[in-house]
């Protein structure tokens, strides 16, 4: 089964998202770019008190690892982003999109 990762992070706004998104070559609102091998979905958001959640689904923590190594660490030190507060794997007993 995959493994989902929820990253928090504290003073990250939707600007820096958007600017860790461009430097990749993704475009998260209409799904076009340059999308990681491995990566099942992704999602983000702020949460009401300022928090902001990025929630993803792999088909392993290694694909998620080898992204990390080699596009998305660069890509979040370029655009400021602070190491999240929080890093939670979820080991998936069931995935569906309807």
């Amino acid at each position: 089964m995959p493994a989902a990762v929820t990253l928090e992070f504290e003073g990250v706004t939707e600007k820096e998202y958007q600017a860790v998104n461009q430097k990749l070559g993704l475009d998260p609102k209409t799904g076009k770019g340059d999308w990681p091998t491995g990566m099942i979905n992704h999602m983000a958001g702020h949460t009401d008190d300022g928090g902001f959640f990025v929630t993803e689904v792999w088909e392993s923590q290694e694909a998620q690892a080898a992204f990390m190594e080699s596009r998305l660490g660069a890509a979040l030190a370029e655009a400021g982003v602070p190491t999240p507060v929080r890093v939670t794997w979820i080991n998936v007993v069931a995935h569906h999109t309807p």
